[in-house]
């Protein structure tokens, strides 16, 4: 998934899907990515907003109010997961700036030498490919490459 060409809205969401579930669920990268938070935010949104969208439609049916309303804040509630997907989604196929392509070149080179060859991703290193390069990290080298961070 890393074709960073013309991509439909759709596949922006099936992108910001897959780098959620990419990203290492780690805090201590927390001060510097904000997808930790994200994905948190997204995950809380698909499980709890639908009910909220019901609970709001029935509640202003029920009171007899105006449906216009109560409709539109039903389907902004209900966007709000698709909405951080979107920006997970447009994040994922980001090219890394110059500061974070060192560190992820730096881990690359960790990887390599602890004898976990990695890909060279095709083209400029995204963030999905520092996602894909963290999760490995995490699994297969002790936490200290996070100290050049």
């Amino acid at each position: 998934m890393n074709n960073t060409g013309n991509v439909n809205w759709f596949g922006v969401l099936k992108r910001g899907q897959h780098y959620m579930n990419t990203w290492p669920d780690d805090k201590r990268l927390s001060p510097v990515f904000p997808e930790h938070r994200v994905g948190k935010a997204i995950r809380f949104g698909i499980r709890f907003m639908p009910p909220v969208a019901v609970f709001t439609l029935c509640w202003q049916i029920a009171l007899h109010a105006q449906t216009g309303p109560a409709v539109a804040s039903a389907l902004f509630a209900c966007s709000l997961p698709i909405q951080g997907l979107w920006w997970m989604g447009k994040r994922a196929m980001k090219p890394l700036p110059p500061t974070l392509l060192q560190w992820y070149h730096s881990v690359r080179t960790k990887l390599e030498q602890a004898g976990q060859p990695t890909a060279i991703p095709e083209g400029e290193p995204t963030y999905q490919s520092l996602a894909d390069l963290l999760k490995r990290a995490f699994r297969q080298l002790d936490k200290t490459f996070l100290d050049d961070l």
